[in-house]
């Protein structure tokens, strides 16, 4: 079985009715998220790359269609139209590493109707997910104020693969390493790391451990100094660095406690020690709240290692997204339902200073001052260009960083700007729920006058 499997049971049995239909005229699909998580003033759009590597993959084989005539209880035969089934449409999204506000489309699919349904599950996995893990490594990177921050997540991730996604997404939002020797190998990023308490609680003792490990690596080291007792260990751990002259580059590693007072004592011992240079990295739980508490504090800690919280949004851990049709065959639909009403037609987001955005339709001109933020990625279901660098990503989050509001960037109780929709879209909004509102009240009256019809004066059935 390919990825085209990888979709939820409803995509795939109104793909085979739309094809029974012949219903396969082209679709657009607008994917967005309705309300920012708390605490939030901003998301980083991401996950776009392996989208865009499953659009231009996707292919229905004979064992794909074997496994949806299984899932569905029904004849091969049935699900024989979806055999050979590909993405040969559109693709318009805002690129990885831009910051993008509640509402605004992160991408929009057009293509015929089979293929854009069958794609939505996907989609919608990879940019909810991967967006909600780069926000909020984007919220460190901005409470360290400056400070290294590095990626610990691999060992709690939810998968593999999402642990790799983790260390991507920090690297493209400025983290300066990650723990995950595979993503560093293949992004060409730092790897970094230290040793784990059993690595001390291995040796007869802590001074035992310290000297093995400095003896197997010549370079500059860093040692878990809190197994046991912390400030202890950071005594023993300047005893063994001055002792082999290995202090330049090299840390001592905090893990557990309270951050600041410790990290406020190692930096006594050390100095008292003589070694001002040897750095101090803490670790343990740490988020962007406790980051920014112990910025606040002074904690005289110059690296931060992140994990669990981060790499699985803890917060945060979902988004509020959708991926709803907004045109079929050349006429715009929305939907009405309480709380989750969509607006119709294809669009595009005009970013203007301060993050005045609007929300027009894709056809409309820019507003003054204003810069359409979707690209066209993918056309006849091919890539448009060359895959993006990390750098590039890095560079543009951090061009549309500079311009956030203030506000947004708070780490507690940010203000979220928000984007309005332009005049042509709310006409267009008003049209189009006019139309439906109509059409649901004819054939209101249409049933209402059929149920009399039916019925006779007394209940009995007209004859």
């Amino acid at each position: 079985m390919s990825d085209a499997t990888t979709t939820d049971l409803y995509e795939v049995t109104m793909a085979m009715s739309y094809l029974r239909e012949g219903m396969t005229g082209p679709a657009t699909f607008s994917l967005f998220v309705r309300d920012l998580p708390p605490e939030r003033g901003f998301l980083v759009a991401a996950g776009l790359e392996p989208v865009l590597d499953y659009l231009s993959g996707l292919h229905v084989g004979p064992e794909d269609v074997d496994a949806f005539a299984s899932a569905v209880r029904r004849p091969r035969r049935d699900l024989q139209p979806l055999l050979g089934l590909e993405f040969t449409g559109d693709v318009r999204a805002v690129p990885e590493g831009r910051i993008v506000l509640a509402g605004e489309p992160l991408l929009e699919v057009t293509a015929p109707l089979p293929q854009a349904q069958l794609a939505e599950t996907y989609v919608l996995n990879q940019l909810s997910h991967q967006t909600a893990i780069a926000s909020k490594a984007a919220r460190c990177v901005l409470a360290v104020a400056g400070h290294p921050v590095v990626d610990f997540s691999l060992r709690r991730t939810h998968g593999p693969q999402a642990g790799f996604q983790a260390a991507r997404l920090g690297a493209m939002v400025g983290f300066a390493g990650t723990s995950n020797v595979a993503a560093a190998t293949a992004l060409g990023i730092p790897a970094v790391g230290t040793m784990a308490h059993s690595y001390v609680e291995a040796f007869a003792t802590e001074e035992d451990a310290f000297r093995a490990f400095a003896r197997s690596h010549p370079g500059p080291v860093t040692l878990l100094v809190d197994t046991y007792d912390t400030e202890e260990g950071v005594r023993v751990a300047a005893r063994v660095l001055r002792d082999l002259d290995r202090g330049p580059g090299s840390a001592v590693r905090l893990d557990s406690g309270d951050l600041g007072a410790l990290a406020v004592r190692a930096r006594s011992i050390l100095d008292e020690a003589g070694l001002p240079e040897m750095r101090i990295v803490a670790s343990g739980g740490l988020d962007e709240y406790a980051l920014d508490d112990l910025i606040r504090s002074g904690a005289p800690i110059d690296t931060y290692a992140v994990g669990t919280r981060v790499g699985v949004s803890a917060d945060a851990p979902y988004l509020d997204s959708a991926y709803k049709m907004v045109e079929y065959d050349g006429r715009p639909v929305m939907k009405l339902s309480s709380a989750k009403v969509t607006a119709p037609g294809p669009k595009q987001v005009f970013r203007r200073p301060g993050y005045a955005d609007v929300i027009g339709l894709a056809d409309e001109q820019p507003p003054d001052g204003g810069r359409p933020l979707l690209e066209t990625v993918m056309r006849g279901g091919q890539r448009t260009g060359t895959r993006p660098t990390l750098d590039e990503c890095r560079e543009r989050f951090a061009a549309d960083l500079g311009g956030l509001p203030s506000a947004a960037r708070r780490i507690r109780a940010p203000v979220a700007p928000r984007a309005t929709a332009s005049e042509r879209l709310s006409a267009l909004a008003a049209r189009v729920r006019r139309r439906i509102e109509e059409q649901t009240a004819a054939a209101s009256a249409r049933s209402a006058a059929t149920e009399r019809t039916v019925s006779g004066p007394h209940g009995s059935v007209s004859r």
